[in-house]
């Protein structure tokens, strides 16, 4: 059997490769022959030529973005999230080879085993993988500026550096709204898109503002789509003329006179009473977040808390940092730093030689922020992994909160502490991640023992 897969994760970083190195496994155990196409953050990388795809017995999406089909039409095709290739990729491979077949259907294509409720997530998520660079951009552009001209960024080349990052920042809501409506209504919701996510930034509507306006513009251009029916000779004026000018309109006038309005107040609302927070209510709020962050491992769950914490970066003023998002980002670093502590120091024995190699990976992923480093040991013990994981993250965010440590960066984990004025009262900041790390280190190591010891008397 031959098959061909595409892997596509929405930050496009770790989950992408995870789940390709999980399939092409699934598939040597098999007997299979595959090719998998990884849609990363760096683009598509190991392309399926059209003759890989002519002579594949069946195709593999697993992917938490829009990935365009069309190339697929004729195909047994089976389209689901990317955690399944990574959780259980061989019988993924044997779904794969009874899936139906992918082609069109009045006029649209079907869907193939994917169900209809992952749209609005998968939307959502590819709006998100194209802004994540943006952000991390962005925000590591002002931590150089912060090294080169201290935290109110003096200096020419510290003020040009600073003003890069500003400008990728700024976009970061525009491209969030138009690549939603460019995954549900493909090139033509782009402009009414991106023009919704620059009036909720101007409006100061934030990420809650860029979202709807992502989500208004993607189905005001199906509906006109449907509702518009032009004469062959004038077809061509629809994408380039008539769509763009009339959903610019709608949307923008929308989102100007009556939704922009009402979500302006509720996102500032939001942020005047985290602002507001002290004391305990300050430090409940870090241990929500942490436990966010570390219970599903960066997804759904934990990309609500990044892009909580990101979202209390787009107010501040020079020289600030925000206490939410060091308590997000040091919370994500421990989970990988945790089983990379067990897996290669405290319990070698526990873990197999591939865990082991993957806990020294895991000390790199963990100390750049990316949590999918825990993912291989989460995979393999689900219940024992997660539940000493969270609770060391979620110690870790309160004690960040505890401390009134704080960021100005939305990524960059451990580099950026590094970085003179990215972070406040940073040596109290590494004994929080410590602390979470140990914690969740040793917990981890406690219950595999225990379990060793209870399959050993049984």
């Amino acid at each position: 059997m031959k098959i061909v897969a595409i892997t596509s994760c929405s930050t496009g970083i770790a989950h992408t490769y995870m789940a390709a190195e999980n399939l092409e496994m699934a598939a040597k155990e098999k007997g299979y022959e595959i090719k998998v196409e990884t849609q990363g953050s760096i683009g598509a990388e190991n392309v399926l030529s059209d003759s890989d795809i002519e002579a594949a017995d069946a195709v593999v999406i697993a992917a938490s973005t829009t990935v365009n089909k069309e190339r697929f039409y004729g195909k047994k095709l089976i389209e689901v999230d990317v955690n399944e290739a990574i959780n259980d990729g061989p019988a993924l491979l044997e779904r794969s080879l009874t899936a139906p077949v992918y082609q069109m259907t009045n006029g649209e294509t079907q869907q193939s085993e994917k169900v209809q409720s992952k749209g609005i997530y998968s939307h959502l998520m590819t709006g998100v993988s194209y802004m994540i660079p943006f952000v991390v951009a962005g925000g590591l552009c002002i931590a150089l500026a912060f090294a080169f001209g201290g935290i109110n960024s003096e200096g020419a080349l510290a003020q040009a550096i600073n003003e890069l990052g500003g400008i990728a920042m700024g976009l970061m809501w525009p491209i969030l709204g138009g690549y939603v409506a460019f995954s549900i209504a493909d090139r033509p919701g782009l402009v009414p898109g991106m023009v919704a996510g620059m009036v909720a930034s101007s409006m100061n509507a934030g990420f809650l503002g860029a979202l709807l306006g992502g989500f208004l513009a993607g189905y005001t251009i199906l509906l006109l789509k449907k509702l518009l029916k032009l004469p062959a000779a004038f077809s061509g004026l629809l994408p380039v003329l008539i769509l763009p000018v009339l959903s610019v309109l709608i949307v923008g006038g929308i989102m100007k006179f009556i939704v922009g309005v009402p979500i302006t107040a509720i996102n500032e609302g939001i942020m005047n009473w985290l602002n507001s927070l002290t004391g305990i209510n300050s430090v409940l709020l870090g241990l929500i977040l942490g436990a966010m962050m570390a219970i599903d491992l960066a997804g759904p769950v934990g990309k609500a808390a990044y892009f909580f914490g990101v979202a209390s970066l787009t107010n501040l003023a020079v020289g600030e940092t925000s206490t939410i998002m060091a308590a997000v980002m040091v919370s994500g670093m421990v989970p990988p730093l945790a089983m990379a502590l067990s897996s290669t120091i405290l319990g070698k024995q526990l873990y197999t030689s591939e865990e082991r190699e993957a806990g020294k990976s895991a000390w790199v992923l963990g100390l750049s922020f990316i949590s999918e480093g825990a993912i291989p040991f989460a995979a393999a013990d689900p219940l024992r992994v997660l539940g000493s994981v969270t609770i060391g993250s979620a110690i870790t965010g309160a004690l960040s909160m505890f401390f009134n440590c704080g960021i100005a960066v939305p990524h960059g984990g451990f580099f950026v502490f590094l970085i003179p004025g990215a972070v406040s009262n940073v040596l109290l900041y590494i004994i929080a991640l410590v602390i979470g790390t140990a914690i969740s280190g040793f917990l981890v190591t406690a219950i595999k023992i225990a379990g060793a010891k209870k399959r050993e008397q049984a």
